[in-house]
């Protein structure tokens, strides 16, 4: 054989070796190695994204049909239920992430942390939108109490994806509920609709 084009043959052998091993090394955590439900609540945080919400639902039902305790799927099933107006499924979803975790988190869980603070801060922006102001912020508050940093509003990127600059943030809206709670109740102004609906959810 040539040298010249045993040296190709070789380069191209390696670089397709190279290829098969970086795609196992990174595909393999997705799709072979990771727990049961995380490829279905993968597929449902996509359809959250578009907005197409009963199809997110069905795959984060999928996701709980496999894993039961799946955190992730439980929030993405709540906020599903939550932004398709379906309000009393979203609350009894949010309030079981609560209940469950709330009662089982290990002190070393900061992803359970994560998640607790995402909830309460979740079912906070559904009881503002149904105008239960006080309850809202008892959750937000007790969102930031638990982690603060995981409820602090979308990073750089989401912000430019959304063309949502200043969005509404779980400490910005609760500061303006103490505010105004602070006031005589005739000159309280609880909702701004279009500050209000700049809020995003909390999915860890």
């Amino acid at each position: 054989m040539n040298a010249a084009v045993f040296r190709r043959f070789a380069v191209l052998l390696a670089a397709i070796a190279f290829a098969l091993v970086t795609v196992w090394v990174v595909v393999r955590p997705y799709f072979f190695d990771a727990p049961a439900g995380d490829y279905e609540t993968r597929q449902g945080d996509i359809l959250l994204t578009d907005r197409k919400w009963d199809e997110a639902l069905e795959r984060f039902s999928a996701a709980i049909a496999v894993s039961p305790q799946h955190r992730g799927a439980w929030m993405g099933r709540a906020i599903a239920y939550l932004q398709s107006g379906r309000l009393g499924e979203a609350e009894a979803a949010f309030s079981r992430i609560i209940d469950g975790l709330g009662a089982t988190l290990a002190a070393d869980d900061a992803t359970g942390r994560a998640v607790l603070a995402g909830a309460y801060a979740n079912r906070g922006i559904l009881y503002d939108r149904e105008g239960r102001f006080q309850e809202a912020l008892a959750d937000y508050r007790r969102a930031l109490a638990i982690d603060a940093a995981a409820v602090e509003g979308p990073g750089v990127m989401d912000r430019i994806l959304y063309g949502n600059a200043q969005p509404s943030t779980v400490a910005k809206r609760a500061a303006y509920l103490e505010a105004q709670f602070a006031l005589p109740e005739n000159r309280r102004l609880l909702r701004v609709p279009e500050l209000d609906d700049r809020q995003r959810m909390h999915k860890p």
